[in-house]
């Protein structure tokens, strides 16, 4: 079954970790790195299973590789997955993992991501050097990926709505963690109508208090009467039976693997909704970290992830034109990319 997986994924390389004094279980998958070493972070998550583990650090790590190449940026895609729960993490755990990434010296580049914050990654980065995030300049990865959202969302409404201004418009929120907390906090800003979900009753309640937001069980969510409808939880939300329920015109957020097959961007195509790919406009985090691995200014960091709106026009534009649906020529622009790269190093080694 485990290299069912990896034929099916596709990637360059698959470790395991266990260190038996801490408990680590740790998974990392390299995807690519044609365009360099693969940057992705670290997910924390109790999993069912070790199978599930897997499946989803392959996912993760082959849309990094996308998101990195759609983004104009010259690394590769990877993931790395700790199995566990968060609140029994230790410091003696986080220590083993870090000097795990320190062993693949450098082949993956590693950082924040759920159940992994920033008080982990700095105990990490004293154990190696191929840690992100945690300058004064970054710190928090999911301010500039709500960031890149907010802009790509402007791209999806001018479209959708002949105005790239989100004032006026209602936007459904599922999901007000990190990444989703700041996403109500600037729509707010920006004079966005909200409703909003979560299982966390005191995530919701904050957004509530802070952004005048309207709370609704989770599965209603889905059937909220708004224009934008942003995935901001796990992935697979979009799928046989939530689109049905779906009652806007653009499905804009921050989540990972949004849709459960891509036959449901089709279905999305099909029904007129506006799908922003999520590796797309969610990019600003890993924009980040690479602006900061590049020792770029906090202003550069900041101007290319707002490029994520104009890298969505460019997207819409070109599926208005073909009549394909948004995620393939997402798959297309970021696969070419790659590909064009492969050819070039080949070409060179035999000149």
């Amino acid at each position: 079954m485990i290299f069912q997986n990896l034929e099916k994924y596709g990637c360059e390389e698959v470790v395991f970790f266990f260190d038996k004094g801490t408990g680590l279980k740790a998974i990392v998958v390299i995807h690519d790195t044609t365009l360099g070493p693969a940057l992705g972070g670290t997910r924390l998550w109790n999993y069912h299973s070790e199978e599930e583990a897997l499946i989803d650090a392959l996912k993760l790590a082959k849309d990094m590789s996308r998101k990195a190449s759609v983004s104009g940026l010259d690394c590769g895609g990877g993931k790395a997955v700790v199995l566990g729960d968060s609140s029994n993490k230790t410091e003696a755990m986080i220590r083993a993992y870090a000097q795990c990434i320190d062993s693949l010296q450098g082949r993956l580049i590693t950082g924040q991501d759920v159940g992994i914050d920033i008080e982990d990654t700095l105990i990490m980065k004293q154990e190696t050097k191929y840690i992100v995030g945690t300058s004064e300049k970054v710190r928090d990865p999911s301010l500039f990926t709500a960031h890149g959202t907010v802009y790509g969302m402007k791209a999806c409404a001018k479209e959708a709505f002949e105005n790239p201004r989100l004032t006026g418009l209602k936007v459904a929120i599922q999901g007000v963690g990190h990444v989703g907390y700041h996403l109500a906090k600037e729509l707010y800003q920006e004079g966005v109508a909200l409703v909003v979900s979560d299982m966390r009753e005191e995530q919701t309640n904050r957004v509530a208090d802070e952004c005048n937001a309207e709370v609704v069980p989770l599965e209603e969510i889905y059937s909220v009467d708004c224009d934008i409808f942003a995935p901001c939880a796990l992935g697979a939300t979009i799928n046989d039976e939530t689109i049905p329920k779906l009652k806007c015109k653009v499905v804009a957020g921050s989540a990972n693997n949004q849709l459960k097959e891509n036959a449901h961007g089709d279905e999305l195509h099909k029904r007129g909704i506006l799908y922003a790919p999520d590796y797309v406009i969610n990019a600003g985090g890993l924009i980040a970290a690479y602006m900061e691995w590049k020792e770029k200014t906090p202003q550069e960091i900041m101007n290319k992830v707002e490029q994520i709106g104009d890298r969505i026009e460019e997207i819409i534009a070109t599926s208005k034109k073909t009549g394909e649906p948004t995620y393939k020529i997402a798959h297309k622009l970021a696969d070419a990319r790659i590909m064009n790269q492969r050819r070039e190093q080949k070409a060179n080694k035999k000149a």
